[in-house]
């Protein structure tokens, strides 16, 4: 793979300034630093100038990618997912190996989300076409210069690897394949299907925090899981849920983005499985219109719509695959009155 965009683009002035803006609020921090090994003897196959890892050198890892959208900026690159190609062993998603005559890719670790798009299709547009191409793998962006990674760095949080097919179908020459600007979409949120169900269990003793009123399940009860959350725009429809975030409180255990405790005095949320994106909004902050106020709060935490029922998510159900879960400081902040704490419709953008 190789990971080196092409070509300098002028701006004017404005557009820069909007542009850095925009990086900053959607900022990917790294996650930590793994140091370079020498590839042993025949080891990194470099069939499409892929990089091999130099021995000493650190190179970032992410356990996150920049938010998703409508339109999500990326880096495009070439990869071969069939048997003896530079991607390696078969892919992640289907244990199988695809044709370089097939469109498919791999996406940066936050963008995989944990397999969630998994066979899914996404829209790739660039060069002035676009093209479908379903997700078959994930371009590691936490480990790498190993044997299981055939000795190639980390891949950066904003890759989808394209296997030849996407590239010849942008109409790209092929003496330019390698790196693109590109923006690609995601089909899965256009239709937001259920991925399953589960069945409730009754809560024991002591299990089941209704601090705020909190559903608890019900014994045999079958409830609807999701992968996925509606589509974001600048203005995106949301219910609004209480939760408390601090210690002994509904929300459970610390956040998932911070592993830490937040005062209901302190404005944050958790999002919907499909928005939380793999954590790639955590620590970011997001803007909430509703009751003809708006509030900026922080994601900290999942409300996760893929499982419940169980201890870990002391036996409440899935989360709604539309809901922004918040302190009781946001709720405040909008101005509702306390008593009708509990279900608001809303909008939300990323901050």
């Amino acid at each position: 793979m190789n990971y080196f965009g092409k070509g300098a683009v002028l701006v004017l002035m404005l557009i820069l300034a909007a542009q850095a803006l925009e990086g900053r609020l959607q900022s990917c921090n790294p996650s930590g630093k793994i140091r370079g090994k020498k590839p042993p003897p025949g080891q990194c196959n470099q069939e499409n100038d892929s990089d091999c890892c130099k021995q000493g050198k650190l190179y970032a890892t992410y356990k996150c990618s920049p938010p998703v959208s409508g339109s999500t900026k990326a880096v495009l690159t070439i990869n071969s997912f069939q048997k003896g190609g530079d991607g390696g062993g078969p892919s992640e998603c289907d244990n199988q190996y695809h044709s370089d005559d097939t469109p498919v890719v791999a996406l940066s670790t936050g963008w995989y989300s944990g397999g969630s798009r998994c066979l899914n299709n996404v829209t790739i547009s660039g060069n002035g076409r676009s093209v479908t191409a379903m997700v078959v793998d994930e371009c590691d962006s936490t480990m790498g210069c190993d044997e299981v990674h055939d000795y190639q760095p980390p891949c950066p949080n904003n890759i989808v690897d394209a296997s030849k097919a996407v590239w010849k179908a942008l109409g790209v020459p092929e003496g330019d394949w390698g790196g693109l600007d590109i923006t690609w979409s995601d089909g899965r949120l256009q239709s937001c299907n259920p991925s399953g169900k589960i069945r409730g269990k009754k809560p024991p003793p002591g299990q089941c925090n209704q601090q705020n009123d909190s559903d608890c399940c019900k014994q045999g009860k079958l409830y609807t899981t999701y992968k996925c959350s509606p589509p974001i725009s600048g203005s995106t429809k949301a219910v609004l849920t209480i939760n408390s975030f601090q210690k002994g409180g509904d929300g459970g255990g610390p956040s998932e983005c911070d592993n830490q405790y937040h005062s209901d005095d302190t404005p944050v949320v958790a999002l919907s499985t499909g928005w939380y994106s793999g954590g790639s909004r955590c620590l970011n902050n997001v803007t909430i219109s509703g009751n003809g106020r708006s509030v900026t709060a922080m994601v900290v935490d999942e409300c996760d719509s893929t499982m419940g029922c169980d201890e870990d998510h002391d036996y409440q159900p899935p989360c709604p695959n539309n809901i922004v879960d918040a302190s009781k400081a946001v709720w405040k902040a909008l101005g509702v009155p306390e008593g009708d704490w509990g279900e608001l419709d809303i909008t939300w953008s990323d901050a």
